[in-house]
């Protein structure tokens, strides 16, 4: 079969070793080197005359969880299915993460860092941790490997998506019906919804302020679902604390941002959940088979919901 890789540049050589390694009895052109109709596609953030080049037949296959960036090409064939990576070695990495920033959250860490400053010896008043409730918006593999990361540590854990989901210890909201019941349970709120048109800023002032007074939010999915602006008033007058930000409306962040410099956020450059090469090309090469035998595969992108 004819299979074409195409990556950003700084990585191209791993992706192809990796896919080589993986599928060494299958023909693998590395973009812009292209077959006209190759069975496969495996992108990242395509250019769009790549799909007016090479229009892949069997499939065609996302390199990282999030397909925001694949779904809004123009030329993206209507009638070829477009399957996402699933977990692949980061539902752990954003376990971590997130759990840190719970835990930081929880003990007040950046209140301490702040009284270190000033060189000031206070004691903080422990938070009763039955109080302290942790919500998942958005709630697919990765929320769940979070959820259950966090259930040993005895936070009560609320989770809202599109439709009801059940793990052990969450309590499920769906639909926007519930959530403003569900954002007033999250002292702290794990934002790891897709971007769709529906989750579009979702995260404006309004909701914001529905979220407990002293709430941490922490967005690990993307830039475009948290309102910029709401969101530094709300850290400014005090209705929040804090913010843990990974991912940013325009990427890299600009250095003249004004989330670079707040004392009540902290940021990394987009780093929660690393796409790991080898698990990704292991996952793929396995779903690959499953097609080449006539069987079904997960991760069939949804082209009405965008995920």
């Amino acid at each position: 079969m004819k299979i074409l890789l195409q990556t950003p540049p700084e990585r191209a050589d791993e992706w192809r070793a990796a896919l080589a390694a993986a599928m060494p009895e299958e023909a693998v052109a590395v973009w812009p080197d292209a077959p006209a109709t190759p069975d496969y596609a495996l992108v990242w953030k395509p250019p769009a005359d790549l799909f007016v080049r090479a229009r892949p037949t069997r499939a065609i296959f996302n390199l990282g969880a999030g397909v925001d960036g694949l779904m809004n090409v123009p030329t993206l064939p209507d009638d070829v299915p477009v399957i996402r990576l699933e977990d692949a070695g980061m539902a752990e990495q954003m376990a971590d993460y997130v759990t840190f920033a719970v835990l930081r959250a929880y003990r007040e860490m950046d209140a301490y860092a702040a009284q270190q400053r000033e060189a000031i010896w206070r004691t903080r008043p422990i938070i009763a941790k039955k109080t302290f409730g942790v919500g998942f918006l958005g709630f697919g593999v990765l929320g769940d490997a979070i959820a259950r990361t966090l259930l040993p540590f005895g936070f009560p854990l609320y989770a809202w998506s599109s439709t009801r989901k059940a793990a052990p210890g969450v309590v499920s909201y769906a639909g926007l019906a519930e959530l403003h019941e569900f954002l007033a349970k999250a002292r702290v709120l794990a934002c790891l919804l897709p971007a769709t048109a529906d989750t579009a800023s979702l995260l404006d002032r309004a909701a914001l302020q529905t979220l407990p007074p002293g709430a941490h939010l922490i967005n690990v999915a993307r830039g475009g679902i948290v309102v910029d602006e709401d969101l530094i008033a709300l850290l400014d007058n005090g209705h929040l604390a804090g913010a843990t930000l990974d991912v940013f409306r325009e990427e890299p962040l600009p250095r003249e941002h004004p989330f670079w410099r707040h004392p009540r956020i902290a940021l990394t450059p987009h780093i929660s959940a690393v796409t790991l090469i080898e698990d990704s090309i292991a996952q793929i090469a396995a779903k690959i088979r499953r097609l080449e035998r006539g069987e079904p595969v997960s991760g069939v992108v949804d082209r009405v919901r965008g995920y």
